[in-house]
């Protein structure tokens, strides 16, 4: 509650920032047209409102341990996997489904190694989610929570390479 007296994060060159919306806009976009491509019109969907936190570390924050591909794939699919189970089995109870989703969510994902705040996301969305998201029933995890992860990932991968100033994934397992 003290905090600290170290002021505010040093600011990072225009190039970086730059770099960070070129990948950002590319991995969304993708994403995107990955699901216009193969999933409009059905009952599947790719765009979760996740993506967006996983876009800002993926892209703006590439060497930070919960960018990496192991948290970045297995964060989503983890807490898609506890997201589903919740809805399945809590649904008569939103309030008791919703934070069992996410707090088992973290504690898995710590467990296994593949922390990735916006896996919280993924495991309330799961829960809240529409009746479309619902009626997904475990296709929820393939769809979007493992194929959106790895569509960001491979451009995350040619992306963050480009400049000599970046080098992503620092480890991939």
């Amino acid at each position: 509650m003290r905090g600290t007296t170290r002021g505010s994060p040093p600011r990072v060159s225009n190039t970086e920032i730059v770099w960070s919306w070129i990948g950002a806009f590319l991995g969304i976009a993708s994403v995107s047209w990955v699901n216009h491509l193969f999933f409009e019109g059905t009952d599947l969907s790719l765009m979760i409102g996740s993506y967006g936190a996983s876009a800002v570390l993926a892209y703006g924050a590439v060497r930070s341990p919960l960018a990496q591909p192991r948290n970045l794939v297995g964060g989503h699919v983890v807490s898609a996997i506890v997201g589903v189970i919740c809805w399945k089995l809590l649904h008569q109870y939103p309030l008791i489904a919703e934070a069992v989703a996410v707090a088992t969510a973290i504690a898995l994902m710590h467990a296994t190694r593949t922390l990735h705040p916006p896996g919280g996301a993924t495991a309330l969305i799961a829960v809240i989610g529409s009746a479309k998201i619902h009626a997904m029933g475990f296709w929820y995890i393939v769809v979007p929570a493992a194929l959106g992860p790895l569509i960001l990932l491979a451009v995350a991968v040619l992306v963050n390479n480009i400049p000599k100033s970046r080098h992503y994934p620092e480890i991939w397992f």
